[in-house]
């Protein structure tokens, strides 16, 4: 039985995950990824990649997730199973590069600076 690891990250979102030959059941921090995640939109954005492979239902997802919020997470999630695809199946790779599935997106929150109230918001200007 032969185990794939792969990583996937999103703003400050780690997605471990562990995928092998199965029923189609992922497992998302001990508990399944419809409890886990139960908007279907954030469903679906995990579900993507093995949509468009189309091996939906064939293997089994264990996945560890740390830091972010809810959408981080699934799109984590995404890229990890994304990546352990194209371990699996090399030739799906134009398929999920085109779809901007294998790209980590580098987006992150701006740092906060000193002597401002924000990122990039000002204290009100006063000339005297």
């Amino acid at each position: 039985m032969e185990i794939t690891n792969t990583i996937g990250r999103r703003k400050t979102a780690v997605a471990r995950i562990y995928m092998k030959k199965g029923s189609g059941q992922i497992t998302i921090n001990k508990r399944d990824y419809k409890e886990y995640f139960p908007l279907a939109t954030t469903q679906y954005v995990v579900t993507q990649p093995l949509a468009i492979v189309g091996v939906e239902g064939q293997y089994d997802i264990k996945a560890n997730l740390d830091g972010g919020g809810m959408t981080g997470q699934a799109e984590a999630l995404r890229l990890a199973i994304s990546r352990a695809l194209v371990e699996l199946f090399p030739d799906v790779r134009p398929a999920l590069k085109t779809k901007g599935l294998l790209r980590r997106d580098p987006r992150m929150v701006e740092r906060k600076k000193p002597g401002q109230p924000k990122a990039r918001k000002r204290f009100q200007f006063s000339k005297r």
